[in-house]
């Protein structure tokens, strides 16, 4: 299965798919800031309440993000004490890609970053313009995957030249 998902899909695609992880749910993006799912028919929460939720159920997440994360997504972090805890994350100013890796088996591949704009529920006239693909195919879900445990690992940071603008490099020169 492959299937292309632009604009609002983003949400309703991958964002719910997170929910359904039974195991692992890997999370690569440049930006992340406070992201809000729908909760019920009319409301809405933190995606860190799904994260934090799927850590109570024994579910391992790794977040993988270049940019710090701004004030209103630390402030929720603040409220999910498992998170701290048990929220696998690293720092790696570098990263560029958008890949979320669900139960090792299935991926997106694509252009929006975890925030409001690019994969949250932020309005039509406040949504970016955004494209990708979600699919269990091995021939995209394997080299995704590599990419991503290349970086998460520190394999990429010997010959990465940036070592002087990374605030907590993944792994020792």
């Amino acid at each position: 299965m492959i299937k292309y998902i632009q604009n609002k899909t983003h949400y309703t695609e991958v964002l719910q798919k997170c929910k359904t992880v039974k195991r692992t749910l890997w999370i690569g993006t440049a930006d992340i800031k406070d992201v809000y799912v729908k909760d019920g028919l009319s409301g809405s929460k933190p995606f860190l309440s799904v994260l934090n939720d799927l850590l109570k159920s024994g579910v391992e997440i790794r977040l993988l993000y270049a940019k710090d994360p701004g004030p209103n997504f630390r402030e929720d972090f603040d409220k999910y004490p498992l998170l701290a805890k048990h929220l696998e994350q690293a720092h790696c100013p570098r990263v560029h890609f958008k890949i979320f890796v669900f139960d090792s088996c299935e991926v997106y591949i694509g252009s929006a970053n975890l925030t409001g704009a690019g994969i949250g529920m932020k309005g039509e006239q406040s949504r970016n313009f955004e494209a990708g693909i979600l699919t269990d195919l091995p021939e995209l879900v394997e080299p995704a995957i590599s990419q991503f445990d290349e970086v998460w690992n520190g394999s990429q940071c010997t010959n990465c030249g940036r070592k002087k603008y990374c605030p907590l490099p993944i792994a020792e020169y």
